[in-house]
């Protein structure tokens, strides 16, 4: 019943987050986790005053949801540390030399098409845009894109991230993502979720591959 006589302005909060961040990181001196974080605030009051909750509902539909996500909910962390460690395991190098032997070093949007599409191939793989990030980037972006043609990193980082999260959207990997849901909506398709998300991936990943070659 309440989520009837809410409708689709309970999102409202969550877009303030996204909304906010950017603005405080963008045009002020603050920083984007202190962005985050007065973002974060400033949308629990918004979501308190649309659903007329009390302060503490918000802390036990937390814990409540923690208790169902259950282990997944560090997933990203022990996956991005699993990122940092097959960088240091060297394949990072492997795949930079198989990049360079197939993708010529003058062609600036095959590199640009072969760093999105295994951004997003090996986050399908591990489950996580910050597992496959520190690999790729060390493997690509780095050597191919900012030594080799001067690219900003501080621009095509960003980008390469949102490639990989193309591929969490069409990942079993992601539990935390699009296997969790399943569970909490209580889906009969496992794979729903993903299902959904594909067309939106893939149109996302092309939108990707054209911005990055736009500001190289």
């Amino acid at each position: 019943m309440e989520a009837l006589r809410i409708g689709n302005v309970i999102f409202i909060p969550a877009l303030l987050v996204g909304i906010i961040t950017f603005i405080i990181g963008f045009f002020t001196k603050l920083g984007a986790l202190v962005g985050l974080a007065i973002a974060s605030i400033i949308a629990l009051c918004v979501a308190l005053y649309i659903t007329k909750a009390k302060v503490g509902q918000s802390f036990h539909e937390g814990r409540r949801l923690l208790d169902a996500i259950g282990w997944t909910a560090i997933l990203s962390q022990l996956l991005a540390a699993l990122g940092y460690l097959f960088n240091l395991a060297g394949v990072g190098k492997l795949i930079s030399s198989m990049v360079a032997s197939i993708v010529p070093a003058d062609n600036v949007f095959l590199i640009v098409v072969a760093y999105c599409i295994g951004m997003a191939f090996f986050t399908m793989i591990m489950g996580n845009a910050f597992a496959a990030f520190a690999m790729i980037t060390s493997a690509i972006g780095v050597p191919m894109l900012v030594a080799g043609h001067g690219a900003n990193p501080a621009v095509i980082g960003p980008i390469a991230m949102l490639a990989g999260y193309c591929g969490t959207l069409m990942t079993p990997m992601a539990a935390n993502f699009n296997i969790v849901p399943v569970a909490l909506l209580e889906m009969k398709d496992t794979y729903g979720v993903i299902k959904a998300q594909i067309p939106v991936a893939i149109v996302m990943l092309t939108l990707n591959i054209l911005l990055m070659y736009y500001f190289l």
